[in-house]
């Protein structure tokens, strides 16, 4: 009996595990003076994104308690995105700019939406 009890559990890990990525193909806009503004698209499968601009280098995906997305053109910049959004059709983001001092994290440059293409 516990060991049908161990085989729901893991199966029930694993299940979750997979919600808790980042898949899928999406539009990347970004906030300029009120306005959404489309910048690219963007492909994630599971810790590496692609931007459909081919002089944009592959990011990687730091899972955690937050989400970050690392390693485009200005290597100074980070996306971050609540673990809570990753679910939605639409993904709010924050750019933190690692100049800015101190923990960077904490500070904002700027915002946008990931919307996910169907």
């Amino acid at each position: 009996m516990k060991y049908f009890a161990l085989i729901i559990i893991f199966l029930s890990i694993n299940f979750n595990q997979k919600a808790d990525k980042l898949n899928g193909r999406y539009n990347y806009l970004l906030e300029d003076y009120g306005l959404y503004v489309q910048k690219d698209k963007i492909t994630f499968k599971d810790s590496v994104f692609i931007f459909d601009n081919k002089y944009m280098p592959k990011g990687k995906i730091s899972y955690g308690n937050v989400i970050l997305l690392e390693n485009f053109i200005n290597t100074d910049l980070i996306i971050s995105i609540r673990k809570d959004q990753i679910k939605k059709d639409t993904i709010q983001f924050y750019i933190h700019n690692k100049k800015s001092g101190g923990n960077y994290l904490d500070f904002s440059s700027g915002k946008g939406k990931l919307i996910r293409i169907k």
